[in-house]
């Protein structure tokens, strides 16, 4: 833990500009004197109905550009979805096929999509993504486009539909149905002939994006053996047909357009993760890994990370292997949905048609760690303070109490034209925590540069726990087990006011950090630093950590 900080930092402001909506970074880090501490023992103000409706309401601060869409909020807003990776390669115990399994190898006897989808939701994840075709060209569905399918499997005497089945059993649980058509196949001996295969596979597109009702997501990338033919995809008249058949469907891929691959499949997004991206410098297939882990503070479009990770290590179900255990997977929780990403887990349905007793096992014990940690927000009694208000204090429109509230809707602003922005909290009684929740409400744009959390030790001095580079739609920070009363939320740098939705502090009895001594230094936790003046325009200062 850092020792009290000895000086007062000096604070400069250059505001945003709201017209033109060009970013320009603002500092402020500045330490107020424990005067302000004394306001916290007081009620908090509240207005009458009669005062309340003679005020006219303070109007919310102007978005930042770039924003999300309505698909990719609701995306965002999911937190998890699950990849179903299935077909031939789970009976052929391969990860990539050849193209040339003879169908009568697809023979899930014990198929039942119900109990995938109960699985998915049980376990908190808001909707499901199947392989409808990976790369070895088999469809699991009847496809009019080629033989290489159910249709030509023993399984349900091929008159099967796997994505289907899906589709139903999803729509009835309520949870989302989400498709990946591999552009790569080594089955279609056309494979190469670009005209030829782009036509074929956009009329595969049509089939699925037409009779399965609502998708709320396409997932696609740009894998493709070395040795494999050349050939160009027609990336962009793909997703003009997505957006056509399918509105209200978020695109995947290496560079978006709305949700982009975090450079790795390991399920880790960079401590630094921005929502704002370039498409322009992303190439599907050829993009630079770095620069999709952390995302651009300059970027012009908001392309959001998804962190795909397997729960076993092959994407495919294989007997041999055995799923993470359910403390692994609290880790990469932290490390994507806690760092501003969405988490996509991988779960494979066996050789029956099941999910396996072992994988649901493991995510029954990844939920219950979860529901233990979050369910209560240890400020929620807080008395809250800040450094100003929007409005003045007696408009509750921006209230500081709107950080314990859930949603996005509600949260604190401050006044505009200030250099310090402070959320001052007094939790009525020593408090043991090591878990910090900040949140953004990234219907206003990402704002949030540097942040840091300081606590009041028994002898009254101030030392800060931990610090971190941006916050987006959610921002899950680890530290050593603290115990105070007292707590300051500073944002350090913003591109523009900053506005915050929710703050949680918890207690997590169960990763490693929760053993730590209370002294230990934060340097390398959560791979969070502080990035000091003024963030210069070059995509490798902001890259990950």
């Amino acid at each position: 833990m850092k020792k009290k900080r000895q000086s007062i930092h000096k604070a400069t402001s250059h505001l945003h500009n709201p017209i033109t909506q060009t970013p320009v970074f603002t500092n402020s880090i500045s330490q107020l004197t424990l005067f302000i501490f004394l306001s916290l023992s007081l009620t908090p103000f509240s207005l009458s109905s009669s005062s309340s409706s003679s005020l006219p309401k303070k109007p919310p601060p102007l978005p930042i550009l770039p924003l999300p869409s309505a698909p990719q909020l609701q995306w965002q807003l999911g937190h998890m979805a699950m990849f179903l990776h299935f077909g031939p390669n789970t009976f052929t115990d391969s990860e990539w096929g050849t193209g040339h399994v003879d169908p009568s190898a697809f023979n899930p006897t014990k198929l039942n999509a119900t109990q995938w989808v109960k699985v998915a939701k049980d376990s908190g994840f808001s909707r499901v993504i199947l392989t409808a075709k990976h790369h070895d060209g088999f469809c699991l569905w009847p496809t009019e486009y080629t033989n290489y399918s159910v249709s030509s499997s023993p399984w349900r005497n091929g008159g099967g539909d796997v994505v289907g089945e899906l589709a139903m059993a999803a729509r009835d649980a309520g949870i989302g149905l989400g498709l990946y058509l591999s552009p790569w196949d080594r089955h279609e001996p056309f494979y190469g002939n670009t005209l030829e295969y782009n036509e074929f596979y956009m009329g595969q597109m049509t089939e699925l994006l037409t009779r399965y009702g609502e998708i709320k997501e396409v997932w696609l990338d740009g894998a493709k053996g070395k040795e494999e033919k050349d050939m160009e995809y027609f990336f962009d008249s793909w997703f003009s047909l997505i957006h056509q058949y399918q509105p209200g469907a978020v695109i995947f891929s290496d560079a978006g357009p709305d949700t982009r691959w975090v450079g790795d499949e390991a399920g880790v997004a960079g401590s630094t993760c921005w929502s704002l991206f370039n498409r322009s410098d992303a190439k599907i297939g050829d993009t630079d890994y770095q620069y999709s882990n952390g995302g651009d503070p300059f970027g012009h479009d908001w392309v959001p990370a998804e962190c795909d990770v397997s729960i076993r290590p092959g994407w495919f179900w294989h007997s041999s292997e055995l799923p993470k255990s359910a403390r692994t997977l609290l880790d990469l929780y932290y490390k994507s949905a806690g760092r501003n990403c969405l988490l996509l887990l991988n779960v494979p349905p066996n050789s029956s048609g099941l999910i396996s007793a072992e994988d649901i096992q493991v995510l029954q014990e990844f939920s219950e760690l979860r529901r233990s940690i979050f369910s209560h927000n240890l400020a929620i009694n807080a008395l809250i303070n800040a450094s100003c208000t929007r409005g003045g204090s007696s408009h509750s429109w921006f209230n500081p109490y709107n950080v314990v509230k859930e949603g996005l809707q509600s949260y604190w602003a401050p006044e505009v034209n200030q250099s310090n922005w402070i959320l001052y909290l007094n939790l009525q009684e020593l408090v043991s925590f090591n878990i910090l929740q900040v949140q953004e409400p990234i219907q206003m744009g990402q704002r949030v540069i540097e942040f840091h959390l300081e606590v009041q030790n028994e002898d009254g001095e101030w030392n800060e726990v931990i610090n971190g580079t941006t916050i987006g739609y959610q921002r899950l920070l680890q530290f050593p087990t603290v115990k105070s009363q007292y707590l300051r939320f500073f944002i350090d740098k913003a591109r523009a006011d900053p506005l915050i939705s929710y703050l949680g502090i918890y207690m997590d009895e169960f990763s490693i950090l929760s053993n730590l001594s209370n002294t230990t230094s934060q340097a390398g936790i959560n791979g969070s630093q502080v990035l000091h003046g003024h963030i210069e325009s070059n995509h490798s200062q902001i890259s990950a950590i």
